[in-house]
């Protein structure tokens, strides 16, 4: 269910991005930003991004998470940041999850999973 919510926070993230204030002049490979300018770090690239992501990017893959939030971003903590990232992280991350999880449990037990009786199986 872990792996279905952060894929689902990847694709759909619950804010536009992180607006931060450039404190000093600071150089970005060729990018040369001022001093007391607002940045704002949109989620929607970096979510989107086949550099972090894959060519699979736009697909919805739970198991890009089977084995945890680092080691689906290459260990690059800035590649996934739903709720932000830093000391600014959003308070209600945990409890948010949490009630996500209660929500979708509480709503799954409604539903029965059965095969359909047209389809077809193979077998190794």
């Amino acid at each position: 269910m872990t792996m279905i919510i952060n894929e689902t926070l990847r694709l759909y993230s619950s804010s536009n991005g992180i607006l931060r204030r450039v404190g000093r002049e600071v150089q970005m490979e060729k990018v040369v930003l001022p001093a007391n300018i607002d940045l704002l770090i949109a989620n929607a690239v970096l979510h989107h991004d086949p550099q972090l992501w894959g060519e699979d990017v736009h697909l919805f893959k739970p198991d890009r998470f089977a084995e945890g939030i680092a080691k689906a971003t290459n260990y690059n903590a800035a590649a996934f940041l739903p709720f932000g990232l830093g000391p600014r992280t959003c308070v209600g991350m945990t409890f948010a999850t949490t009630e996500a999880k209660i929500a979708l449990s509480m709503i799954l037990q409604r539903y029965a999973i059965t095969l359909s009786p047209m389809s077809t199986h193979q077998y190794l």
